[in-house]
């Protein structure tokens, strides 16, 4: 009935679907399976992508040919650049989405893929000969054969949901869990744990009072996550502000003895940067109210999300505290918010290409790996299609660094480090941030989408007309002279130190209380005309931060190549830590369990010191 598939996906959500997208685009036969053709790509939590270095690697995914940024443009009712007042390497874009369009448009995109096919079942467990997956069984006793494996089951693997005192097995509200995955990997040696997540109630946004919240709007000049757009967004959504009170939190309080998260029935391990409001609550008793951010779920909808109310306590609870809430007096409730328990798997299991280190051609993506959040998923199920195509045609895995990509931080913290929580991703993560930037995404990695084949020729000779117009730019303003009359009349208005001689352009840029705009007022031959002010201003835009910031990215860079030898020196395979007494005793236990690729590998992990990092330099230099 099927043909052998050079690559099977088990999920249908954000991972899933990047993974299948790229390896098709790459050219490998490839079959989806979803349990539900329905909820393809369905965000499963928040009606939103984007946000703190999430937006930078939503930026990432589309540099490299993924399609979570044109899927999030297409269903965008709102945009806005988190932290602007902060440096460029802080600036996060952020998309409020319509959840439906989402899932259609991505559900279009998979459709008129070449490659892909579907089939609606549930996996049950893997065919594997030795050392090496050759197949996928279902729940209806089918074998689909294949060269290699995508798991990406988020939170179905055992999934059990909790509201109050009731508990009942699912992947996600009203769908059933998955079962067979876990016991099968654990019996071929695998470790595995639980983990946590929780989702806020849903409700009618007709019965909320708007007048006594705040408003939030989008960004006037709106932005874009994927580079081919071109357009601003011609209308926006707002979303409003309000708060907890006291009132709210005794009424919580009431339930906690029926609280599974306090009462011992959930074991998982819960998100620590997205705690429920109970968790919030009890850790921060100090506090006497907490924001909540009133979000709308689409166009067309009157649902409304409320990010920030995040709880599993019984329902009776949840209602009467939600109704405390200011403009939330006559709430009504379309379902209540609820916590759920899912099987992963310590990333440190994997390889960098995000392979499996004992079972050749499985690979792992998004929250079987212990992350959490629709873009760490995509990333990393963009990355695992993209290896799987790679070992299927006998090519060299696909690795990002991380001075390269936050998906380069991504991956190596997981399987470097592990992880026992939820790992979501910070700009604080990345020791490279400056250079990591949400503007300069395309620069990093679309020359490297480009070579794989994920992109075509029109869209690479779009990337290197934008990137030739901003080296332009750039040029003119280190060869133009500043007029000087005209130079210290914009000094003076902007409060800055005036000007004894003329200066290149390009030498006033760096002042703080100066933009580009202010300096290009300072000579006629600098007046820039775009044709196009929406593309114009991206332009600007980095052309401004590569002035500014040009030291600051210098010194990043010299760090990176330094970091980078100790890249280059490669451990050998199986290597007998053991041996080596000099090793702590702590570094040899850890290194024997990651068994890491490389000594730049090796000095990230956990428990392994300088000291023990000069003993391994020594013993390979031997």
């Amino acid at each position: 009935m099927f043909p052998k598939y050079d690559l099977i996906v088990i999920g249908a959500g954000h991972a899933g679907c990047e993974a299948a997208a790229a390896a098709a685009n790459l050219g490998s036969k490839v079959l989806m399976i979803t349990m539900d053709m329905s909820r393809i790509a369905q965000m499963s939590c928040n009606p939103a992508m984007g946000g703190v270095a999430k937006g930078q690697i939503v930026r990432e995914i589309d540099a490299l040919g993924g399609f979570s940024g044109i899927v999030s443009d297409k269903s965008a009712i709102q945009f806005r650049m988190l932290n602007r007042s902060k440096g460029p390497a802080m600036w996060s874009p952020r998309t409020q989405n319509d959840r439906m369009l989402f899932h259609l448009e991505w559900r279009k995109i998979l459709e008129q893929t070449k490659n892909l096919d579907f089939w609606q079942d549930m996996a049950v467990g893997f065919v594997v000969k030795g050392d090496k997956v050759v197949g996928v069984k279902t729940s209806m006793g089918i074998e689909i054969h294949c060269a290699s494996v995508v798991v990406t089951s988020g939170t179905f693997l055992n999934g059990t949901i909790h509201i109050g005192d009731q508990q009942f097995g699912g992947g996600r509200i009203g769908e059933k869990a998955s079962f067979g995955i876990t016991e099968q990997l654990v019996d071929l040696g695998f470790e595995s744990g639980r983990m946590k997540t929780g989702t806020p109630p849903r409700v009618d946004g007709r019965s909320l009072n708007f007048s006594k919240m705040e408003e939030q709007k989008g960004d006037e000049n709106s932005a874009s996550f994927s580079y081919t757009s071109k357009e601003r967004m011609p209308e926006q959504r707002s979303c409003h502000i309000t708060y907890t009170n006291p009132e709210v939190h005794e009424l919580l309080k009431e339930g906690f003895d029926r609280s599974p998260m306090f009462n011992g029935r959930i074991r998982g391990t819960g998100p620590r940067y997205c705690p429920s409001i109970e968790d919030k609550i009890d850790r921060f008793a100090e506090r006497d109210r907490h924001q909540i951010f009133v979000e709308p779920e689409g166009w067309d909808t009157v649902e409304i999300y409320v990010n920030g109310f995040s709880t599993s306590l019984p329902l009776d609870v949840q209602t009467n505290a939600i109704r405390k809430i200011e403009g939330f007096e006559k709430a009504k409730m379309f379902r209540p918010g609820y916590a759920i328990e899912y099987d992963y798997f310590p990333p440190i299991q994997l390889k960098h290409s995000l392979e499996t280190k004992s079972i050749q051609n499985l690979y792992f993506a998004g929250q079987i790996n212990g992350t959490t959040g629709y873009e760490e998923a995509a990333c990393q199920g963009l990355m695992a299609g993209i290896n799987a195509h790679q070992k299927v045609r006998g090519l060299d895995p696909f690795v990002l660094s991380r001075d390269e990509a936050y998906i380069g931080v991504l991956i190596d913290d997981l399987i470097t480090k592990g992880t026992e929580e939820p790992y979501r991703m910070f700009t604080s993560r990345a020791e490279f941030r400056i250079l990591l930037r949400q503007d300069n995404a395309d620069v990093r990695l679309t020359p490297r989408a480009f070579e794989l084949g994920l992109i075509g020729e029109k869209r690479f000779q779009d990337f290197q007309e934008k990137d030739r117009e901003v080296n332009s730019r750039l040029k003119q303003l280190n060869e133009q002279s500043v007029d000087l009359d005209k130079a210290n009349e914009v000094l003076l208005e902007k409060k800055s130190a005036p000007i004894k001689q003329k200066l290149k352009a390009a030498t006033l840029i760096p002042r703080p209380e100066l933009h580009i705009e202010d300096v290009r007022r300072m000579h006629p031959n600098l007046e820039r005309v775009g044709e196009n002010d929406f593309e114009d201003q991206q332009i600007e835009e980095s052309v401004e931060i590569r002035l500014k910031y040009q030291g600051y990215i210098d010194r990043e860079k010299d760090l990176a190549d330094k970091l980078h030898r100790l890249e280059d020196v490669i451990i050998p395979k199986n290597f007998a830590y053991s041996e080596l007494n000099a090793l702590s005793s702590e570094a040899r236990e850890k290194l024997q369990k990651v068994q890491p690729e490389s000594l730049g590998q090796a000095s990230r992990i956990s428990g392994v010191s300088p000291a023990d990092i000069s003993v391994l330099l020594v013993r390979m230099k031997r």
